[in-house]
């Protein structure tokens, strides 16, 4: 997986009923754009995050 600052994960709810969650990418950790993640979620929570395969990457357009 490889993201950049002001991609968006969005990360699949693991049981029925929970939600999805969508984190937006404010610092690449590892080399060459892998994880692990530095992270903002919608509500203002921040962590760092090594997604799984329940997590997809949505990169931001390039203008």
């Amino acid at each position: 997986m490889h993201a950049s600052v002001g991609d968006m994960l969005l990360v699949h709810g693991r049981v029925v009923g929970q939600q999805d969650r969508v984190a937006e990418v404010i610092e690449v950790l590892g080399p060459d754009g892998t994880p692990p993640f530095r992270v903002r979620f919608e509500d203002g929570h921040e962590t760092l995050m090594s997604p799984g395969p329940d997590t997809v990457v949505r990169h931001r357009t390039r203008d």
